[in-house]
């Protein structure tokens, strides 16, 4: 990998246990997170700002978005950087929101959109993608939805957008 980019310090997105496995198979990569993940991190962690924008080979990246969606009103609010990432001609080929559903207001080809997650309903995941209307999605953060209930999610996600909604399957992942 050439860059690892971190959307906040929750363990699903900066998972402690896996990690160091990928920055141990990737020592070469550029390191970029929000900014209070990457002072948590230390090292060669680089803080990414809303309005940052970085070069990794060919593609422009840039920060964006800025907070974390609300959990409870009780819980404090942490850094979430959502990610655009793009060329000269496409500067909003890929977005991800990380956890926030944030709207760029400007067209994204393809969104890693949250299909579900403690912070969301299924109505809101519906109008988050109704709201950036990318050309392609794929869901993300789905871990949470039982195995039995995910089609009834991205049935959701497919029958009440006009978005080309792709579900990327596990068994072509890499895990570290």
């Amino acid at each position: 990998l050439s860059a690892i980019l971190i959307t906040h310090q929750h363990p699903d997105h900066a998972d402690p246990q896996r990690l160091p496995a990928l920055l141990e198979a990737n020592p070469q990569a550029a390191l970029y997170a929000d900014p209070q993940t990457a002072e948590m991190l230390g090292g060669r962690w680089q803080a990414v700002q809303v309005g940052d924008t970085f070069t990794v080979g060919d593609l422009s990246i840039r920060g964006v978005g800025g907070r974390h969606a609300v959990i409870h009103p009780e819980i404090p609010v942490i850094d979430n950087i959502s990610y655009l990432v793009g060329d000269a001609e496409h500067p909003a080929q890929l977005m991800h929101p990380g956890d926030a559903l944030f709207v760029p207001g400007e067209p994204v080809e393809v969104l890693a959109t949250p299909a579900a997650a403690p912070w969301m309903k299924i109505s809101e995941a519906v109008d988050y993608l109704r709201a950036v209307a990318p050309r392609h999605a794929v869901p993300i953060h789905q871990g949470i939805i039982a195995p039995e209930a995910r089609g009834i999610f991205y049935g959701r996600l497919t029958e009440m957008t006009d978005t080309d909604f792709r579900v990327l399957r596990e068994e072509h992942a890499q895990r570290f």
